[in-house]
C-alpha cells in the first residue's frame, strides 16, 4: 500500500521502525530481514545511533537504493539552521547515501523559534534535492499552525505516538485538512497492552490474525503510515502479513472505541531532552 504525499512523492504505508535497535549486528539483521520479506520503508533517526547499521544493511541487501524509502530525523541538540545542515551531512555520511527520502524535525523544542529555523534548513535541503520530502514529528496542532504561518512548505507527514488507546482524532482531522499524513510511532502501544484487549483478540480470531496484525491493519485502513519496530524475524514477517484481509466497518468502530487519549510516551508540550 502506497501513500501519495502532498508533494507527489510516493511512500510505502507500512515500514520498519528501528528505535531502540542496537547499532551493529542487531539493526543490520533486522533491516536486511525486513527488506528480504518485502518492506521498502525504513525509519531511523540520528538519536537512535544506528544510522550506520541501517545504511550498511541497505547496501548489503541487494535491493536498489531507489526502491527503498528511507527516513531519518534531526535531533533536538542539533536544531537551528546551520546546526541542522551539519547534522544532515552527518546523517548522510553514516547512512552512506547521497540523499534521504524523508527528513523530519524530531521534536518541537520549547524554544518557540528554534524549530522554525530548523524547518527552514529542511526547506533548503529539499530545494537542493538532497531530500525528497520534509516533515515533522511529535507536533501538536499549535506547533503545526505556527510552522505553517512562518515557513513556505507544508510538511508531508507528522509522525506522532498513535495507537488505539491514543487515536489522535483531533490532530488527524487537522492534518487531513492540510493534506498532512499522520504517521504512527509506537503503533502497537509500548508494553503491548492493546494487543491483549478482548475486542482486538476477538477480531483477530475472526480473521485468523494476531492482535498486532489487527492493530496494524486498523492503522492502514485509518490512512496512517505505520512503522512497527521489531528485531525478531518472525515478528517482522508477522507485522508485514497484513495485506490479505480487511477489517469491516463494525470492527473498525470497535477499535475506534478503545481510544482513551492515553499517552505512553512523552508529551511534546513539555519534552525538552537534548
Amino acid at each position: 500500500m502506497i501513500i501519495t504525499l502532498n508533494n507527489g512523492v510516493h511512500m510505502p504505508q507500512l515500514g520498519l521502525g528501528v528505535w531502540r535497535v542496537e547499532e551493529g549486528a542487531q539493526v543490520e539483521e533486522a533491516v536486511k530481514t525486513a527488506l528480504q520479506i518485502g518492506y521498502r520503508h525504513i525509519d531511523t533517526a540520528a538519536v537512535y545511533k544506528n544510522e550506520a547499521g541501517v545504511g550498511k544493511a541497505i547496501k548489503e541487501s541487494g535491493v536498489p537504493r531507489e526502491e527503498i524509502f528511507l527516513t531519518t530525523k534531526v535531533w533536538n541538540a542539533d536544531q537551528g539552521y546551520e546546526a541542522t545542515l551539519k547534522a544532515f551531512d552527518d546523517s548522510l555520511n553514516k547512512l552512506g547515501t547521497d540523499y534521504v527520502d524523508l527528513y523530519l524535525v524530531h521534536w518541537p523544542t520549547p524554544e518557540r523559534d528554534l524549530y522554525l529555523e530548523t524547518y527552514k534548513a529542511l526547506e533548503k535541503l529539499l530545494e537542493e534535492g538532497r531530500v525528497r520530502a520534509i516533515g515533522v514529528s511529535n507536533f501538536h496542532i499549535h506547533h503545526l499552525e505556527r510552522l505553517m504561518e512562518n515557513t513556505s512548505i507544508v510538511p508531508v507527514v507528522n509522525q506522532v505516538e498513535c495507537h488505539p488507546r491514543l487515536a489522535q482524532n483531533e490532530l488527524r482531522q487537522f492534518c487531513n485538512k492540510h493534506n498532512i499524513v499522520l504517521e504512527a510511532w509506537s503503533p502497537l502501544m509500548q508494553g503491548g497492552e492493546i494487543l491483549e484487549d478482548r475486542a482486538v483478540m476477538a477480531i483477530g480470531a475472526n480473521h485468523g490474525k494476531t492482535g498486532a496484525q489487527v492493530v496494524i491493519r486498523w492503522h492502514l485502513q485509518k490512512g496512517n503510515i505505520v512503522i512497527p519496530k521489531s528485531v525478531t524475524a518472525s515478528r517482522i514477517r508477522e507485522n508485514f502479513n497484513v495485506f490479505d484481509f480487511e477489517l469491516t466497518a463494525e470492527e473498525m468502530l470497535l477499535i475506534d472505541q478503545l481510544n482513551q487519549d492515553k499517552r505512553v510516551g512523552p508529551d511534546p508540550e513539555d519534552f525538552n531532552v537534548v
